[in-house]
């Protein structure tokens, strides 16, 4: 039997050639440094973990839940919106509960977008926001997220033609991959630029709890009149490390979470509500897990930045997300490089252009293994004698 034409759409799964790449060294008994996930390495939080064990043994957690999810846990999402940004979330209207921001990322096109419309996506970005556009039978253009310009993407440059067609666009800060961020002054000129475009905007705020140099992520919605133009997905994987539970929520336009709820029921009986009053003590609960966790990642990067420039790699440290975007040397593609880490250097990352033609000439490093693992990563890439330390003049 064939697949739908819908299904022979869709793109290969980045992570998934990655994953056999490494399980292949590892079968052969190799030591590798997995770099390369975004799978976090630290386990959830105990107060999570004893609420979901409490909510499993009610057996009226044993039942359907609501299609649109339980009250409560819409309300923690408010509340924590309130608490954490200052913005107002009406709970009834302005969320949507979801078994983790991947799955509201793929849907939008489907609830907003008609085949054959346009929307915008970062370059790189995400390699699953692609598969919303072939499930969604749209099209897209690119924003081009370039180092020079803090991996910002700049609407001067976007052409009338893709303006005036795109309908939708898909933004995320911290940035996966570059760890590049964004401030409310460039948030306020998107919704000015989406007011002007009638582009309505989602913003992937996935790592949005994980920023350095005692700078916080800025939430979208602190933008006035965000929720005017869009909504904004936020998931508890990386803030609590419950990747594997798979929740989150999005906030924001009423009329947009109208669509998801509405695509959500004819496609789930939402989440088990075991989950849901987790989450619940996620949000609500103290939020000290959030920032140890923090201080952990900065550590991690600073450990990666000091050793790459220890050996003489020229990098830039990430403002934010778990991600470090570092620079191929000269005379390698980034898919050679990163195949040259793994069959030399037993480093797994992941190559720069599986996130988008602006990819190209970087690798994606990731901050979920230890500092010792981190320098051991460095020591290793160092003794393939790529990079040359730039000699240092020390007067007495």
């Amino acid at each position: 039997m064939e697949f739908s034409n819908k299904l022979q759409k869709l793109p290969t799964q980045f992570f998934a050639a990655l994953v056999q790449k490494v399980n292949a060294a590892i079968a052969e008994g190799r030591d590798v440094i997995n770099l390369g996930q975004g799978n976090p390495d630290r386990p959830t939080p105990a107060h999570i973990i004893k609420a979901l064990q409490q909510a499993s043994e009610n057996p009226q957690t044993h039942k359907y839940s609501p299609f649109r999810g339980i009250q409560e846990l819409k309300e923690a999402a408010a509340n924590f919106y309130k608490r954490e940004y200052n913005v107002d979330i009406d709970p009834n209207t302005e969320v949507a509960i979801l078994g983790g921001s991947k799955i509201g990322l793929v849907e939008l096109p489907m609830a907003i977008l008609n085949p054959g419309d346009y929307m915008l996506l970062p370059d790189p970005g995400y390699p699953d926001y692609l598969s919303g556009v072939a499930l969604g039978d749209v099209h897209f253009d690119t924003m081009p997220l370039r180092e020079e310009n803090e991996f910002l993407p700049d609407y001067n440059a976007l052409s009338d033609e893709v303006k005036q067609r795109a309908k939708l666009m898909y933004l995320n800060y911290p940035n996966n991959p570059t760890g590049g961020t964004a401030d409310l002054e460039f948030f306020n000129k998107t919704v000015e630029f989406s007011k002007e475009s009638e582009i309505a905007v989602v913003h992937d705020f996935a790592y949005g709890a994980i920023g350095f140099d005692g700078q916080r992520p800025v939430s979208f919605l602190q933008a006035d009149g965000a929720k005017e133009v869009g909504v904004e997905l936020y998931t508890l994987s990386k803030t609590y490390n419950m990747a594997g539970w798979r929740v989150g929520f999005a906030v924001g336009n009423a009329d947009i979470i109208e669509a998801i709820n509405l695509i959500q029921d004819h496609l789930f009986c939402s989440i088990f509500p075991g989950i849901q009053y987790a989450a619940i003590a996620a949000l609500d609960g103290e939020q000290d897990c959030v920032d140890e966790q923090c201080v952990i990642y900065e550590n991690r990067r600073n450990a990666l930045i000091r050793e790459a420039k220890r050996i003489g790699w020229d990098v830039k440290a990430p403002k934010g997300s778990f991600f470090a975007w570092l620079p191929v040397p000269d005379g390698y593609t980034s898919e050679q490089f990163a195949d040259l880490l793994l069959d030399k250097a037993d480093v797994a990352v992941a190559a720069g252009n599986g996130f988008g033609e602006y990819g190209e000439g970087y690798i994606r490093v990731g901050l979920l293994v230890s500092e010792d693992r981190l320098t051991e990563a460095i020591s290793r890439i160092e003794k393939l004698n790529i990079f040359k330390v730039k000699n240092v003049l020390i007067s007495n």
